[in-house]
């Protein structure tokens, strides 16, 4: 007797293909997108105030969820802002692109003024020390 299961698993078939990934290579992304971001660099907490406005901006009122999805990812080791996009995509419908080239743009600001400052304040040490 042949086995108990037949046709394919889920994987096999192109039916269930993961859409995650199909739209990471068919969307376009800004190209500011490909600079990594080192979320250690980053002041968080001084980004929040201007997260939670725009997103009541866009949706006409305060949603927590959005924005606690927001900060938890942003909070994580790893953040892929391509993936951001797509999964704030069914919250902000059309707005999440435009959202997120902004949000990127701020995160990268932040990471270099930090490296700036953390220069100029090895600047002064050294200048202090001669």
């Amino acid at each position: 007797m042949s086995s108990i299961f037949r046709g394919a698993s889920a994987e096999q078939d192109s039916r269930f293909s993961d859409k995650t990934k199909k739209l990471l290579r068919t969307t376009k992304f800004p190209p500011n997108f490909d600079t990594k971001v080192d979320m250690k660099r980053v002041r968080l907490e001084s980004l929040l105030p201007w997260i939670t406005e725009q997103v009541t901006t866009l949706l006409g009122n305060d949603d927590d969820v959005v924005t606690g999805y927001i900060q938890g990812s942003l909070e994580s080791a790893r953040v892929e802002p391509k993936e951001m996009q797509l999964a704030l995509a069914g919250f902000l419908d059309k707005h999440a692109a435009g959202f997120m080239r902004d949000l990127w743009s701020l995160l990268i600001s932040a990471q270099e003024m930090l490296v700036r400052v953390r220069v100029r304040v090895r600047v002064r040490v050294r200048v202090r020390v001669r």
